[in-house]
């Protein structure tokens, strides 16, 4: 005879409520691994994100006011960039944008950019010193071809103040022109062209004859050119920038790349032409 099956329930080794449990256990040791990885790749994206916007804030940020650090050698290039030299120009022998502000008596300053004060949009703009110099560039300057005597006093005076400084100017219109430099308080070298000599004042330096820059005396006209050939009073405005540059400094020649290093001070000036 067969044997007849039991009565009441099989015991198995393992009951189906632990079989399950254990699979359960097994699942949550597989899936954690993943939740932590995925939890770690959130907050190193979201920390990656903070440190980006903090460095981008910081980046953008510029001093209020203009530094006594001068720009690094590379920033003054051997041949002209892009930017267009400005009109008319001082440069000041000094490293201390404070002290240029202060003999200018500068009105209502505030801090400004290279590029908008190289584009002319400010009455005054100093800027940060360049190789031992600084460019003060804008139109409250005095214009020669209007007051050749307020342009030799304001000259004279702002040397006392603060020793050397240099004026230019260039006309790409009219071809008017002028080149100043006065040093303590006297005139050491002056010419000023507009239609006729307004101004001519110490000898001729060597980086004029060394350019060919051709001075006028009072009252001599100058000779006709050939047809086509551009004028004298056209060649000696093109080549201002370069006069500029063995005297001092051209401000046309400053790579733009440095144009947003740092900032000048801009404001209004204090006397009335």
């Amino acid at each position: 005879m067969g044997s007849s099956p039991p009565d009441g329930p099989v015991n198995f080794p393992f009951e189906t409520s632990d079989v399950v449990r254990r699979l359960r256990q097994v699942n949550s040791w597989e899936v954690m691994p993943v939740l932590l990885l995925l939890l770690f790749s959130i907050a190193l994206s979201v920390g990656m994100g903070i440190v980006v916007l903090v460095l981008r804030r910081f980046a953008g940020r510029q001093p209020l006011a203009a530094t006594s650090l001068e720009l690094p050698p590379t920033a003054f290039q051997e041949h002209p960039c892009a930017f267009r030299s400005p009109g008319s120009w001082l440069a000041i022998k000094s490293r201390s944008p404070l002290s240029v502000q202060s003999a200018l008596g500068l009105h209502n300053p505030k801090p400004c950019s290279w590029i908008q004060g190289l584009a002319g949009e400010e009455k005054l703009f100093i800027a940060p010193p360049v190789k031992g110099w600084i460019l003060v560039i804008g139109s409250g300057l005095p214009d020669p071809s209007d007051d050749v005597d307020v342009c030799f006093r304001f000259l004279l005076d702002l040397s006392r103040k603060v020793g050397q400084v240099q004026f230019f100017s260039a006309s790409r219109v009219l071809h008017y022109h002028a080149w100043v430099k006065a040093d303590g308080g006297r005139i050491v070298r002056a010419y000023a062209w507009a239609g006729k000599t307004l101004w001519q004042q110490g000898s001729r330096t060597a980086a004029e004859k060394e350019l060919g820059l051709k001075c006028f005396d009072y009252f001599e006209k100058a000779e006709p050119t050939a047809f086509g050939q551009p004028d004298t009073a056209a060649l000696n405005a093109d080549k201002v920038g370069f006069l500029a540059a063995k005297w001092s400094i051209d401000p046309g020649r400053i790579d733009a790349r440095f144009l947003q290093m740092e900032r000048g001070i801009a404001g209004e000036p204090s006397w009335h032409f």
